[in-house]
């Protein structure tokens, strides 16, 4: 694959990402008539198929990262090329931006805002760090033929066994800043989210090398919410 063509697919499948994401939630916010339960199921059960469905049409292209904390450890792992890091990690934070603002004009909210969401500490980081250690890992030992089905699940899971409803990738925070609806998050709050979230991935890469046979292979696919 040209080195063009795969950003390409990683800034669209972010940008999709994002939408559905940050889509959903606007709906489920103003179908819910203030259930917060009810809005967190919505937006889960979307973003689970959504996922799904990226993942399946972009892995062959890509590997379907959208996620820079995801290409970090495939590049470190040899499974993406390190030249591309770079790249991929520019247009997935692009493609996170254009869906948020996708997601904002398609329900006629300003284009370009900045979400007031507080999302902030102890609890919300450990959170942030469990939910992408354990995306990670489940990338990473999940078998190949089935990542796809594995990741969405794990990510629908994490959104309700996570006190931070589970972003688990520093694009999502980085493209959810930009709506101020109930997936968003304040722009103040996202740097230490990325953090958290770097830790975790150090983390999971860490626990799948130790339950790694000798002689596997790493995987070039993966991504995440």
């Amino acid at each position: 694959m040209s080195a063009i063509r795969r950003c390409f697919a990683e800034l669209i499948g972010t940008a999709g990402l994002l939408c559905i994401v940050i889509g959903s939630g606007i709906m489920a916010q103003r179908l819910s008539a203030g259930n917060a339960a009810l809005a967190l199921l919505a937006n889960t059960l979307a973003t689970v198929g959504g996922l799904f469905s990226l993942i399946e049409v972009f892995a062959p292209i890509s590997g379907a990262h959208f996620n820079p904390a995801v290409s970090l450890v495939m590049a470190f792992r040899g499974a993406l090329p390190r030249s591309m890091l770079i790249p991929y990690i520019v247009v997935q934070l692009l493609g996170a931006m254009l869906g948020a603002w996708l997601a904002n004009a398609m329900f006629e909210l300003p284009i370009i805002e900045f979400s007031a969401k507080v999302r902030t500490g102890y609890g919300q980081w450990i959170a942030e760090a469990v939910a992408t250690a354990g995306l990670l890992f489940v990338i990473l030992r999940a078998p190949a033929p089935r990542v796809a089905a594995v990741v969405a699940c794990y990510i629908g899971a994490a959104y309700w066994f996570t006190a931070s409803t589970s972003f688990a990738n520093p694009a999502a925070a980085f493209g959810r800043m930009f709506s101020d609806s109930f997936a968003g998050i304040s722009p103040s709050d996202v740097p230490a989210f990325v953090a958290a979230q770097l830790v975790g991935a150090a983390i999971g890469a860490a626990l799948s090398k130790a339950f790694a046979a000798p002689t596997g292979t790493p995987k070039t696919t993966g991504v995440n919410t």
